[in-house]
């Protein structure tokens, strides 16, 4: 067992990596992330690329669960990561999160 300060400087380190994000102000609660968003972004963008798949839109469904992303890292992954992973592709003006009849989508650039 580590003393609550000990917990508290490890905690602190991940937030100041980009792995852990705080969800509430006071600190109680908070997000471990094994990537970074921008990380997810990146291994998803490097596969629409690799494929070919720029200009094309897809839902969310199909990047992180459909065949075509099956051996991928991403398969799998929660939605919202996803969503974060794609709003920092946005911000990259890479993909552009757009809502359709069914859900959420993304086209990506």
């Amino acid at each position: 067992k580590l003393p609550l300060e000990s917990i508290q400087v490890v905690l602190e380190e991940l937030r100041k990596n980009g792995n852990l994000e705080w969800l509430d102000k006071n600190k109680t609660s908070f997000l471990i992330m094994w990537r970074r968003p921008e990380e997810w972004g990146k291994l998803i963008y490097q596969w629409v690329s690799k494929n070919g798949l720029t200009n094309s839109v897809f839902t969310l469904y199909e990047l992180v669960s459909g065949d075509d992303t099956e051996n991928e890292e991403f398969h799998g992954l929660d939605e919202a990561m996803l969503l974060r992973a794609l709003q920092a592709l946005q911000q990259e003006h890479k993909a552009e999160i757009i809502t359709l009849d069914d859900g959420r989508g993304v086209k990506f650039f």
